[in-house]
C-alpha cells in the first residue's frame, strides 16, 4: 500500500490543534504563552491545509510505502511538537518583547511561505521556466525563508534549547533541498545572472 507524501504531512497538520489542546489540558496550562502558541501554530496548520486544497506543492505528490511515510515523513514532523510540550509541561512565561517578536516572526514567515508558494504554483501553471520576479526577485527560496521564520517564532516561545536542535536538523534538510534546487535550475541560461541578484535564502538588498 502506497500513500502520497502530502497525506502524511497533512495528517501532521491536522493533528496540531488537537495535540496542543491535549497537552494544555493534560498539564493544566491555560496561560497566555500556551494560547499564543496554539493560535500561531494552529492557524499556520489550518492555512497549510487550505493551501493544500487550492495550490498544493507538486513535490509532495510522490507515492511511498505506508511504513516509509510513517517513519520518514510523519514521525520526523512530530518533532515539531517539542515546543508545545515544553511550553505546557514547564508552564513557560515569556517577557512581552519576546511574545511580540515571536508573533511578528511567525506572521512574516506565513507571508513569505504561502505567498511565494502561490506565486510559484500559478506562475508555473501559465508558463514553465525560471521565476525571477515577485518574492523570488531577491531570494531564490522565499518559501524556505518563511518556514524557517515561522518555526523560529515557535522555538522562541519555548525558551529551551531543544527546539533549536530540532530546527537545526530541519534546516540542514532545507539547505540540502535549496542546493539541489540550484543544481536543477542552473540549466536555464538566465540562472547565472539571476544568482547574482538573488541570494540563496535572505533577500539581497539594493537595486538591480
Amino acid at each position: 500500500m502506497t500513500w502520497k507524501v502530502r497525506n502524511f504531512i497533512n495528517a501532521h497538520k491536522t493533528l496540531v490543534i488537537p495535540v496542543i489542546l491535549g497537552l494544555m489540558a493534560y498539564y493544566d496550562e491555560w496561560g497566555p504563552v500556551a494560547f499564543t502558541y496554539l493560535a500561531l501554530h494552529g492557524t499556520y496548520s489550518v492555512l497549510w491545509l487550505i493551501k493544500e486544497a487550492n495550490f498544493h506543492d507538486r513535490r509532495f505528490e510522490e507515492e511511498v510505502p505506508f511504513f516509509v511515510g510513517v517513519f520518514f515523513v510523519f514521525l520526523p514532523l512530530v518533532s515539531y511538537y517539542v515546543a508545545a510540550y515544553l511550553i505546557t509541561s514547564r508552564h513557560v512565561v515569556v517577557p512581552p518583547w519576546m511574545l511580540g517578536l515571536a508573533i511578528s516572526l511567525t506572521v512574516f514567515g506565513v507571508f513569505f511561505h504561502f505567498v511565494s508558494d502561490a506565486q510559484k504554483h500559478y506562475t508555473l501553471s501559465v508558463r514553465k521556466g525560471l521565476i525571477v520576479e515577485g518574492l523570488f526577485a531577491r531570494t531564490r527560496n522565499p518559501n524556505y525563508l518563511g518556514e524557517m521564520m515561522i518555526y523560529t517564532g515557535f522555538a522562541l516561545l519555548a525558551r529551551h534549547w531543544l527546539p533549536w536542535v530540532v530546527l537545526a536538523g530541519w534546516w540542514v534538510f532545507f539547505f540540502r533541498n535549496m542546493f539541489s534546487k540550484d543544481r536543477s535550475i542552473s540549466r536555464y541560461p538566465e540562472f547565472a545572472e539571476y544568482r547574482k541578484r538573488a541570494w540563496l535564502l535572505l533577500p539581497r538588498p539594493g537595486g538591480r
